[in-house]
């Protein structure tokens, strides 16, 4: 009998690089005045609002689930995460809910989630003022605090950090970059069989997709922005094959559909929209960035489409309602 060969089995998977949502040193200035770790601000309450409406918007509208999560253990993303987590675990949620508190039944099993040092703010000077900073420069996270404010039953405590601790102090903007890059290939090649939400800071999603995607240089990234890259993966006879990361997957029909819109003026909006084009619209809208403003290297074609331009940089609405508001 002829031995049958070995099935290829392929499929994407896909990372999810998002910034924590509004910090309070942000909106109350003499915060830091009397705060214990002023280098580690909390949500305030429209931030966590805003991180469980991006984890209903991630269990609705992405085209694919989440499995694992991993977060920087800086107290504004590790409260971001819950939120999201919380929104995309959720059964049942109260009609007018907008945070975790609102969740009536929450299944656990959905996602798991894990701390991961990597994936913390550049320690330097460029993101964290000396005079707030920890004098000794000894950044210090009460780890098993932290995780006890995840969702109940999502903590993953098997899992091996990438970084076994934090990066030092005063470390250069270009080795963060580099740190950022190598965090997720390395938790992608780890977990290639499952797609991942990195929470982290806004340098770590801009280096999501200038290091991806070329010719590209991100200068401003909002809260709860995100950014999606994608591989193939292919498995035979237990052997793993990833390809490079693409950043999104935007078919050329509708990329030239998001290019128009970007040519419409705000002030000037078309007095006829084609209901299916808004339609294409909302469905692609989670697979480019959302909510990050890029520029464009001059003499480049743009990869990524956009709702709107803004003085010359490009930009993208957080979610599908926001593009209503860029007509």
């Amino acid at each position: 009998m002829a031995s049958s060969e070995p099935e290829t089995t392929a499929y994407d998977q896909n990372i999810v690089v998002m910034r924590h949502g509004d910090r309070m040193d942000n909106f109350d200035p003499m915060w830091i005045k009397t705060a214990e770790k002023p280098w580690d601000p909390p949500l305030v309450e429209n931030g966590l609002a805003r991180a469980f409406k991006a984890g209903r918007i991630f269990r609705t509208l992405l085209p694919f689930r989440i499995h694992r999560v991993f977060v920087s253990p800086f107290l504004r993303c590790v409260q971001t995460a819950s939120e999201v987590v919380a929104g995309l675990c959720a059964v049942d949620v109260d009609a007018n809910g907008k945070s975790s508190k609102d969740v009536i039944k929450f299944d656990p099993s959905k996602v798991k989630v894990s701390i991961e040092y990597g994936l913390c703010e550049m320690l330097n000077k460029e993101a964290i003022r000396f005079d707030v900073a920890p004098k000794d420069g000894n950044f210090r996270f009460d780890v098993p605090q932290l995780e006890s404010m995840l969702p109940s039953g999502t903590l993953d405590p098997s899992v091996e950090r990438v970084y076994k601790e934090l990066p030092q102090w005063e470390e250069t903007v270009t080795g963060s970059r580099n740190r950022y890059e190598q965090v997720i290939k390395a938790l992608a090649d780890k977990y290639p069989s499952e797609n991942l939400l990195l929470v982290t800071h806004g340098e770590g999603v801009g280096v999501s997709i200038s290091g991806f995607l070329e010719h590209t240089t991100v200068v401003e990234v909002e809260y709860c922005a995100y950014s999606e890259l994608r591989r193939s993966i292919s498995s035979k006879n237990g052997l793993i094959t990833a390809g490079n990361f693409e950043f999104g997957q935007i078919d050329h029909e509708l990329n030239e559909l998001l290019y128009k819109f970007r040519l419409w003026s705000k002030s000037d909006p078309p007095s006829c929209i084609d209901e299916n084009i808004v339609k294409k619209i909302n469905l692609i809208m989670p697979w480019v960035l959302q909510g990050a403003r890029r520029k464009r290297v001059p003499g480049q074609a743009s990869r990524a489409a956009c709702a709107h331009a803004d003085g010359g940089n490009l930009c993208v609405p957080c979610c599908a309602p926001c593009l209503r508001h860029a007509f």
